[in-house]
């Protein structure tokens, strides 16, 4: 009777063991098939879109930097599926923008052409902290690699209130650190003059920003509030 309980017991310790091996193994064979529906999903056309940059640099800076006063927003790093969803709505015509219209128009910009150039700008990494120059760069090398640098200064604001309301009502979309999610736009890194004007067109309902409000929770906002957030994620900038 020992002999036949040890076996039984042997019997489960190996079948639960082959169990677990075979949940790793789909596990494994799980995590690998994601791996290659997250590559094809962001596979772009370099080229493409580096030629498609000659026309949003004009406005959005060789690298995506935006305009140098905030009145064209940074693209570089921001969310592929963001910026896809804007130019969808600018080519739709349901978010207007005039200045974008002439670039958005059906003939000219296919689901193919917004596939890479989003996928572009969003794998553009610009530095926060000033290069480090050894001496013998012409001045036309020092320039681009400036442009490259994305510093924003410190808005001016209660930090901690802003850091309160951010974490309240602004992360479950935006992230922690203000890098965006999905759908939800990167607003760290974002000029803050930019992020002003988004606000108050949400604010008056030029834009919308949430399905059934298009105010969202901007509109339960005090003035001092927004601005507070605005001085937090000045404050949370990543340094590179």
């Amino acid at each position: 009777m020992k002999i036949q309980a040890a076996s039984i017991t042997h019997f489960s310790v190996d079948r639960e063991a082959s169990r677990h091996r075979g949940y790793r193994l789909a596990t494994g064979f799980f995590i690998c098939l994601l791996g290659l529906f997250s590559l094809e999903a962001y596979a772009f056309d370099a080229d493409s879109a580096r030629d498609m940059m000659g026309v949003c640099a004009t406005c959005h800076g060789e690298f995506g930097q935006g305009g140098s006063r905030g009145e064209y927003p940074r693209l570089a790093g921001q969310s592929e599926k963001y910026m896809a969803s804007q130019l969808e709505s600018f080519r739709a015509r349901k978010r207007i923008n005039f200045p974008m219209f002439p670039y958005t128009e059906e003939r000219d910009l296919s689901d193919e052409d917004i596939r890479n150039i989003t996928g572009y700008l969003a794998s553009i990494k610009l530095q926060t902290t000033p290069p480090v120059f050894k001496g013998d760069e012409d001045a036309l090398t020092r320039l681009q690699m400036m442009d490259k640098v994305m510093i924003i200064p410190r808005a001016v604001g209660d930090i901690e209130n802003g850091a309160r309301i951010y974490k309240k009502e602004c992360a479950s979309c935006h992230a922690k650190d203000g890098g965006g999610r999905g759908s939800f736009p990167m607003l760290v890194g974002q000029y803050t003059n930019y992020l002003m004007k988004q606000v108050t067109s949400y604010i008056n309902g030029e834009r919308p920003h949430d399905e059934d409000d298009s105010r969202g929770i901007l509109a339960k906002l005090k003035d001092t509030d927004i601005r507070d957030i605005l001085a937090y994620l000045t404050s949370i900038q990543p340094q590179e």
